[in-house]
């Protein structure tokens, strides 16, 4: 079974940065989808960035500018670098990788991200 680890999350100042990271447990997984999404207290979860293993990207319209996802396919490994951090963009972040083989999608256990205005 293929585990997600997520790293990175952490408290920041408002206008501050982090780096999230999320590695697949298993060297011989292949994603075709891998994205981030968040959910805040009281809310839904939403998306907030994906990337395809050509490299195509989508953003949720409130971090476009200020969000960046990548993806190291040799590593099994998503990014998502955050700048001009909001209070905002406080949540619980989540990613997610969709099987090349099987379709399946598979959830990371989340971490949480707090900016402090």
């Amino acid at each position: 079974q293929v585990q997600l680890v997520e790293s990175g999350g952490g408290l920041v100042q408002a206008g501050g940065s982090l780096r999230l990271s999320c590695e697949a447990s298993v060297s011989s997984f292949s994603a075709n989808y891998m994205g981030w999404s968040r959910q805040a207290p009281g809310k839904q979860r939403d998306l907030v960035a994906g990337i395809t293993i050509g490299g195509n990207t989508n953003y949720a319209d409130s971090v476009k500018g200020r969000f960046t996802i990548s993806r190291d396919n040799a590593k099994n490994t998503v990014y998502l670098e955050m700048n001009s951090l909001k209070p905002e963009d406080t949540a619980v972040y989540y990613c997610n990788m969709q099987s090349s083989r099987t379709l399946n999608f598979f959830w990371g256990q989340g971490t949480q991200v707090t900016v402090s205005s």
